[in-house]
């Protein structure tokens, strides 16, 4: 099982953008020191999510440097959002800076407010995503002499004469990481032998008390359809090996109870910040175009906490992950600066990452 690092942070105010880039890149490098073996970034617009989320492509080729024995990905890259001939570009470029080590999760993002922003209707999103993957598909693969690839999905119109350049750094483009939880997505992984992400709940509940019970229902899917594709077997092993289960918010102290007091003190202010931002969400829910379907249960409930935090002492959080080990998940993603990033939320965003490199991870790997 590897160990990832997800930089989810959150700024309050124009004042602290700067600090949390400074910040979140020396958080990487502290978790390249601790054992783990990529880092991972959101892609978000407008809302406060994170300053450098704006453009994480640009945060990946500078980490990627600093930190170049690292891999890194995306959860997830909203696909809607950009146009294709700039995704495929973006992605080849961060594939050769990277030398291969690039795992792109793909899906139709989750904010009616950054559509709007980019003149996307937010119920076309998911057959907008599909078409742009399409797209980006022939864009890989046109020659120089091919016929002209014909771009006309929505907002992205153009036609492209050449080729895509720089070509993707090995014999194929960089893999993609849908989120397995629709069949169509889970067998695009599966058919080209790319991991998956794999959900911890099942809607139109977003959250609940028994993840596993999720993660194996869509790992086990998965995972046939991996099999069943023909692969290789150095295909399939290194597949299953990235196929990556989220934690938003993970926190490690020296016992269940002092995790538990800083887990509701981290929750407090993420939750804040999320009720702060949901004003403006109104905004741009304010017609059925742009009103979501799905509604994520408050941080501080049982249901949210049970589906996207792992905390504890370095034992009770050992023994929470073995079953996902056993099960076969490749890849345990870990946000370690969920919600604004103060000093203090740095502060123990720094002890969960050395926490679990001095005795989580080599626990795990010792399995």
């Amino acid at each position: 099982m590897r160990f990832s690092v997800f930089l989810n942070a959150r700024s309050m105010s124009p004042a602290e953008d700067g600090r949390l880039i400074t910040d979140l890149v020396d958080h990487a490098t502290l978790a390249a020191q601790s054992g783990f073996e990529a880092v991972f970034m959101p892609d978000h617009h407008f809302n406060g999510y994170m300053p450098v989320a704006s453009d994480s492509f640009i945060l990946a080729g500078y980490l990627a440097a600093r930190l170049p024995d690292m891999h890194f990905g995306f959860s997830v890259v909203s696909v809607p959002l950009h146009h294709p001939v700039r995704f495929t570009e973006r992605v080849n470029v961060l594939d050769h800076l990277t030398k291969g080590k690039l795992l792109v999760g793909v899906g139709s993002g989750t904010t009616p407010e950054e559509m709007i922003g980019f003149n996307v209707d937010y119920r076309d999103a998911s057959p907008l995503a599909e078409k742009n993957l399409e797209i980006a598909e022939q864009l890989w693969a046109k020659r120089m002499d091919d016929p002209a690839v014909l771009i006309d999905n929505g907002p992205y119109q153009g036609r492209v004469l050449q080729r895509i350049t720089p070509t993707p750094y090995g014999e194929n483009h960089a893999r993609l990481m849908p989120v397995a939880m629709k069949e169509a997505s889970a067998r695009r992984a599966a058919v080209n032998g790319w991991p998956a992400f794999i959900p911890a709940f099942t809607p139109p509940k977003i959250g609940g008390t028994e993840p596993f019970v999720h993660v194996k229902k869509y790992f086990d899917i998965y995972k046939g359809m991996l099999l069943e594709a023909g692969h290789s077997d150095a295909v399939v092993k290194d597949a299953l090996s990235w196929t990556t289960h989220t934690y938003q918010a993970v926190h490690v102290a020296e016992t269940d109870e002092q995790a538990r007091e800083e887990l509701e003190v981290i929750l407090k202010s993420y939750q804040a910040a999320v009720e702060r931002e949901a004003e403006f969400n109104a905004r741009a829910e304010s017609n059925e175009a742009n009103t979501k379907t799905d509604r994520t249960p408050n941080a501080l409930t049982d249901d949210w906490i049970g589906t996207w935090c792992l905390y504890g002492s370095p034992e009770t959080v050992i023994e929470h992950l073995k079953p996902y080990a056993e099960l076969g998940i490749g890849n345990v993603l870990c946000g370690t600066t969920t919600g604004p990033l103060t000093e203090e939320r740095l502060r123990l965003g720094d002890q969960t990452l050395r926490l679990m490199g001095e005795k989580v991870i080599p626990a795990i790997k010792g399995l």
